[in-house]
């Protein structure tokens, strides 16, 4: 019974060391994306791509920095760190413009960013083995 809560709280801190790892590079990328945006003429419609890209790498180094310890149910881990990931920065990002409102562009954040966190635990399953 006791290895068995120890085995939970590991992946849950597991799932939360990751979680963190990936807010805080989403963190730092865009920043550094927002001076390269003030500095360069980028038109409007390169913001959301590389947006994109920054969370898809976000998750994944958020997934890999999890799973470097233990491959135990990494579908699960990867899964929920890109969900918690979602939700995060969500209330992260929110609280820094001002506004909370949830809509059909954060439920679609949600399952792509979950989907990322499956996708990201595969392909660091096999790149780590």
């Amino acid at each position: 019974m006791e290895k068995s809560k120890s085995n939970m709280s590991n992946f849950w801190l597991c799932v939360i060391r990751g979680t963190i790892w990936a807010l805080c590079i989403v963190m730092v990328a865009i920043l550094l994306f927002a001076f390269v945006v003030k500095w360069a003429t980028l038109g409007e419609n390169v913001i959301d791509p590389v947006n994109q890209v920054i969370k898809i790498i976000a998750i994944f180094f958020g997934v890999w920095a999890c799973l470097k310890k233990s491959y135990d149910k990494y579908l699960y881990k990867g899964m929920l760190i890109g969900a918690l990931f979602a939700v995060l920065s969500f209330l992260l990002f929110s609280a820094l413009n001002g506004s909370f409102s949830i809509d059909i562009t954060f439920v679609w954040d949600l399952i792509f960013a979950t989907a990322i966190g499956v996708i990201s635990a595969v392909i660091a399953k096999i790149l780590m083995k």
